[in-house]
């Protein structure tokens, strides 16, 4: 984002504002416009962490999650089923109707993603009222074109099952499954039922469907599809698998990133929330630059391959990533249509539209955890008794364990008895708390201190040793591979396997695995090193730039 874009007259830069007093100026910014907030966080971690400090500040706040593929850009699987359902449910319920006041958060990946438009998901639903005639046929064909897999048992968002005149549907949400009863045309009854004990867990008087997949394949989609892929990539030949799927009405794997092919337009989460204020979460520009960057380079491969001498018809053929991608203008365009508030955890230089939120990132007790003469618990006592003067204090907990643990041991410091809390809206304006609250660091603002437990003990994870392969492994698992698999390296990305080549350095010989990359590069990684690679599978094009930064940003 460019800083004078930043700086029109409603978009402000805010600094003081730590992870976790960022969630009570997101409830801020809500309460003092009455609209809603659309909250954008650089990755999936740090939008949970906004969802916990929500959810602790203010668990009555309506709070929707808009989630990101977790696939990479031109990849040729489709994103999880479950996150489609995921995403699908949360425009369904944007289209359908929502309180005046909530807070949407998602993701930069989704975020500068293109989604369908308003008017698909408003016309794309299917409803019927109990005692009422119901087009059985219908209903199947309307399944099928919403991306509805059939399945014997419905065990997640997506599936559906048919057994005479009763038809299990798993709809996108998380509200479950819904068993519909026929008697002839006629809807007998309705109720949603637990997939694992079969239960039922209400009755419903009526039933509303909204698609589970981006894609919809009627009719007039596949149509579409087949004009613009022509004339994009020219007639198709008889060995495109994706071409041919879709001309018979089959979802393909990965079809949806030719999702724009399929639709007359795309829109934006933007265009969803027209009159939310949008707040960034910190480091969100340098993110979003290597998002693209990612986008482009990816594609440039892509087209390469494409257009390589010798080349099959079933190659991947690439989609322009600005028909499904927001570049750097379509961003900046969409950010400037919204009040926009920039977050940074430490205070800004002053300036025209620069403002100090008044957050500081919180004591680290790292010093007296290192010092043995030092008492920890002693330390944290003394703080808190300082902070107590100034208004409340809280100790954010990761568990109830733990947070029984640091209530004994602060006691033992001579404090008062502390007032256990489950969230912030019974936290009085003085005092002692523990929360259970997974915050990783704590902060201190003008009213309130919050400690984090791990701030006091310090990292709260500690990741196993990893388990190195046996010797005598080494060969077998070489030998597994065949000349021509493609392998992911762990520090270098996605190479194709050569084969196994005798190397002599410093007088000795070492037997190495020879592997391709980009460029006609070459990479010798010893036998003895071979727990740096995993099979990737059989693909064209896909191999990553030896010692470029495309591989860092996207693994």
């Amino acid at each position: 984002m460019k800083k004078g874009n930043l700086m029109t007259q409603q978009s402000v830069v805010m600094g003081g504002a730590p992870e976790g007093f960022d969630a009570r100026l997101v409830l801020r910014e809500m309460e003092r416009s009455a609209a809603p907030v659309l909250h954008i966080a650089r990755d999936d971690k740090r939008m949970e962490a906004m969802r916990s400090a929500l959810r602790f500040f203010a668990p009555d706040v309506p709070v929707v999650v808009f989630p990101g593929w977790d696939c990479l850009p031109y990849d040729r699987v489709s994103p999880n089923a479950d996150i489609s359902a995921a995403r699908m449910a949360t425009l369904a319920a944007l289209v359908h109707g929502m309180p005046r006041q909530f807070i949407l958060l998602t993701t930069l990946n989704a975020a500068t993603q293109r989604i369908p438009a308003r008017e698909v998901l408003r016309e794309a639903a299917f409803k019927a009222r109990v005692d009422s005639r119901v087009d059985e046929a219908a209903l199947r064909k309307f399944l099928v074109r919403m991306g509805f897999t059939q399945s014997p048992t419905v065990m997640e968002p997506g599936d559906y099952a048919i057994r005479g005149g009763i038809i299990d549907i798993f709809p996108p949400g998380d509200s479950g499954p819904v068993r519909l009863d026929f008697f002839g045309d006629v809807l007998d009854g309705a109720r949603r039922f637990d997939p694992a004990t079969q239960r039922t867990t209400e009755k419903l008087d009526m039933v509303e469907l909204a698609p589970v997949s981006e894609v919809i394949l009627d009719e007039a989609a596949v149509t579409r599809f087949r004009q613009n892929y022509r004339i994009e990539f020219g007639a198709a030949g008889n060995d495109d698998p994706l071409y041919e799927a879709v001309s018979a009405g089959r979802k393909h794997q990965g079809i949806e990133h030719w999702l724009p092919f399929f639709h007359e337009r795309l829109e934006t989460l933007f265009d969803y929330m027209p009159g939310a204020i949008v707040t960034l979460d910190d480091q969100l520009t340098p993110a979003r630059v290597a998002r693209w960057d990612s986008i482009a380079d990816q594609y440039e491969t892509r087209k390469i391959a494409m257009n390589a001498k010798g080349r099959m018809d079933s190659v991947y053929k690439p989609t322009p990533p600005q028909l499904l991608y927001l570049d750097d203008d379509a961003w900046e365009n969409q950010i400037a249509q919204h009040r926009a508030v920039q977050f940074h955890p430490l205070p800004q230089a002053s300036g025209p539209g620069v403002v100090d939120a008044g957050g500081r990132i919180g004591r680290n007790f790292a010093p007296e955890r290192q010092q043995e003469s030092i008492s920890l618990f002693g330390a944290l006592a003394s703080h808190i008794q300082t902070k107590l003067a100034q208004g409340p204090v809280v100790v954010a907990s990761y568990s109830e364990g733990a947070r029984e643990r640091l209530s004994g041991l602060i006691e033992d410091e001579g404090l008062a008895e502390t007032i256990p809390v489950l969230d912030g809206t019974r936290i009085g304006k003085s005092g002692l708390h523990l929360a259970v609250w997974a915050l990783e660091h704590g902060f201190e603002a003008p009213d309130m201190t919050v400690i984090s437990e791990q701030d006091v003990l310090g990292d709260r994870l500690i990741r196993k040793p990893k388990k190195r392969r046996k010797a005598e492994n080494f060969l077998t698992e070489a030998q597994s591979l065949s000349p021509g698999d493609l392998v992911v390296h762990v520090d270098h990305g996605i190479g194709r396997y050569i084969g196994l080549e005798v190397v002599t350095a410093a007088g000795a010989a070492h037997e190495c695995l020879l592997l391709e990359y980009a460029e006609q590069s070459k990479l010798y990684l010893p036998v003895e090193n071979i727990e740096l690679l995993s099979k990737y599978g059989h693909d064209d094009g896909l191999l990553d730039k030896l010692g470029g930064g495309a591989w860092q940003a996207k693994k």
